[in-house]
């Protein structure tokens, strides 16, 4: 599961706390993220051995509410106020959660978990494509523009475009890529309906998650009908999906990017596909060609380059202001004060994230 927001300033350090130990922590929860969202298509895979898909989305979305559940009781944090609020966290739920979740599992039905696994490195893509549009304020540099076009280059490599996708399930993939669009859409809409509420970050995802969950309580029992026999191993697999990969894994997260900023913590994104396809040719003994690791890692650079942003240029000094000059009034030693001047605006933040925060499957 991608939370609603993550946090962006880092909290004061505890002064019993030393440096040492804090990177020590921060490395060892960085890794154990990682696992559990690379592993996270490994449990798709598994479970959608015992349940339907959508059967399989609504138990990971039910085991995540309740460790979230727990965690605002804990901490006795508060749901967010306001039916405006509430309607757009219904929508973000959607988007980031139930389409997502739901189109993977459909997916790995005919997918190896390796191959949904780098399918999923393409939200910032998607997410720099979708920013010609739909964010004009965030207009992509050469650098970025090239990754976007080096990117979809791997995408073609991973599918093995040369032998016309021999091998490869088109529908499948083509899932697999609309789970990851949606998460690109769902981060912009957040960006744009979610900031400044007064909320919590953990209020606010814990929210979205349990509308998700409410949203395929609605959707699973018109769809599907109750397995014949729960198998013990596709129901661990959901249980750890749910409770590790979409509850506590967004509790790991918060701390990560608490502790260290968003853009360190965003790069955990670049270790899941590594992870995925590690795991699945391991545990589900997944063939693995040569056009598979080579298209992730290319996936992999052109991703990276749609996030490098250039350093602001700066001004030029401004010719001397005298006392009777018509602006002087809106002016402190010659430079403007107007609200607005020297604000970055928050559509320029990365695509595909809020803050910095990795999207997942």
């Amino acid at each position: 599961m991608t939370p609603a927001a993550p946090p962006t300033a880092p909290p004061t350090a505890s002064l019993s706390t030393s440096p040492a130990s804090r990177l020590l922590d921060w490395r060892v929860r960085f890794g154990v993220l990682a696992l559990i969202w690379g592993f996270s298509f490994v449990f798709i895979k598994v479970g959608t051995e015992g349940f339907a898909p959508f059967q399989v989305t609504f138990g990971r979305l039910l085991f995540g509410t309740a460790v979230l559940a727990v965690a605002l009781i804990v901490k006795r944090d508060r749901l967010p106020r306001g039916a405006r609020v509430w309607g757009h966290l219904t929508v973000a739920a959607f988007l980031l959660n139930a389409l997502p979740f739901s189109l993977f599992a459909y997916a790995e039905l005919t997918i190896p978990s390796t191959l949904a696994g780098i399918c999923n490195a393409t939200t910032p893509l998607w997410g720099m494509l979708l920013s010609l549009v739909a964010l004009s304020e965030d207009r992509p540099t050469r650098v970025r523009a090239a990754g976007l076009g080096i990117g979809f280059m791997g995408v073609l490599t991973v599918l093995g475009a040369w032998q016309g996708f021999s091998g490869v399930d088109v529908t499948g993939t083509a899932l697999a890529l609309l789970a990851s669009f949606s998460y690109a859409v769902g981060w912009i809409y957040v960006r744009r309906t979610l900031s400044g509420t007064g909320a919590s970050n953990l209020s606010l995802a814990g929210s979205q998650v349990g509308l998700a969950t409410l949203q395929l309580a609605v959707v699973t029992p018109l769809f599907t009908s109750l397995p014949k026999s729960v198998e013990v191993l596709p129901l661990l697999a959901v249980i750890a999906l749910g409770a590790l990969g979409t509850g506590y894994a967004m509790l790991l997260q918060y701390g990560v990017v608490a502790e260290v900023g968003p853009t360190t913590a965003a790069m955990v994104t670049y270790f899941i596909p590594v992870i995925a396809t590690a795991a699945g040719v391991a545990l589900l003994n997944e063939q693995l060609t040569w056009n598979t690791p080579v298209g992730a890692i290319i996936v992999l650079a052109g991703a990276a380059l749609t996030q490098t942003r250039t350093s602001p240029r700066p001004r030029a000094d401004p010719p001397p202001v005298t006392p009777t000059h018509p602006v002087a009034a809106a002016t402190t030693n010659g430079a403007p004060t107007h609200p607005v001047v020297g604000i970055r605006s928050a559509g320029a933040e990365r695509v595909g994230t809020t803050d910095g925060a990795p999207c997942r499957a």
